[in-house]
């Protein structure tokens, strides 16, 4: 037996269990093509949050509890950077969209808007998912494919500059092409 046979007759066995495991995926749910686990078993230290100190209220009423509402001692790591960068944490709770974007909105809307549009959009996207899905190779060996489902859509940004400077529209440096392994 040369060795080009034993390999074949070794490798039978190989892809038919992997097309039996790739027959065992549910079709029936959104593909999952951000595969993001822990797979370690030390605790992680980002679940842990400390809570602020405790304060005394200023009055000897205290407040009405609100269900649903933050608790004083619960971290605002958002609301605690923009007061440490000099912002505003209380325009973080404004609600709404600003004056200043209203012929913005009054644009984007002016044939109308479709009040189910992130139904339909979730529905494309997860139909876009299953034609576009991993092959079992790639499932069985954890390999995200996110990107590559989505790789026709990217934009290249070497040939977009090209065209734009061909047309004499003033672009600024765009950094050097990263070239894919073969």
């Amino acid at each position: 037996m040369t060795r080009r046979s034993a390999f074949r007759s070794a490798s039978l066995p190989l892809l038919a269990a992997l097309m039996a495991l790739g027959a065992c995926a549910s079709s029936d749910e959104a593909p999952d093509l951000m595969r993001f686990r822990n797979n370690s078993t030390h605790p992680d230290e980002f679940v842990v949050v400390p809570s602020k100190p405790l304060q005394t209220p200023d009055t000897n009423t205290l407040p009405v509890p609100t269900p649903g509402s933050a608790n004083r001692a619960d971290q605002t790591p958002v609301a605690d950077a923009v007061a440490a960068l000099g912002g505003s944490p209380a325009a973080l709770g404004r609600s709404g969209i600003p004056s200043s974007d209203s012929a913005v909105l009054a644009y984007a809307g002016r044939s109308g808007v479709d009040p189910q549009i992130r139904d339909t959009l979730e529905q494309e996207d997860i139909d876009w998912r299953k034609r576009n899905n991993l092959r079992p190779v790639e499932r069985i060996l954890n390999i995200d494919g996110y990107y590559d489902a989505y790789e026709t859509m990217q934009l290249d940004q070497q040939a977009e500059l090209e065209r734009m400077r061909a047309r004499g529209v003033i672009v600024p440096a765009a950094p050097p092409a990263v070239l894919k392994p073969e």
